[in-house]
């Protein structure tokens, strides 16, 4: 599942980013969201959601929490 469909409150598992733009992945990278990373979805919106990472929390638009997938 993608984080659009995640469950607010619920820690996940990162599984992959499926995203074209390595400069993308990328930055994702540096923000802590790879692969075998656990985060949380703290708030969902329709234009996006708000998530945390290593105690960090980023607002991401919609196309990107499609982008990323967790379990």
């Amino acid at each position: 599942m993608n984080l659009m469909e995640a469950t607010v409150g619920t820690e996940y598992t990162v599984n992959a980013i499926e995203a074209q733009d390595e400069a993308l992945k990328s930055f994702l990278f540096t923000l802590g969201c790879y692969s075998g990373e656990p985060l949380t979805v703290i708030k969902q919106r329709r234009s996006g959601c708000i998530i945390s990472i290593k105690n960090a929390r980023y607002s991401i638009d919609a196309n990107l929490a499609r982008a990323i997938t967790v379990n």
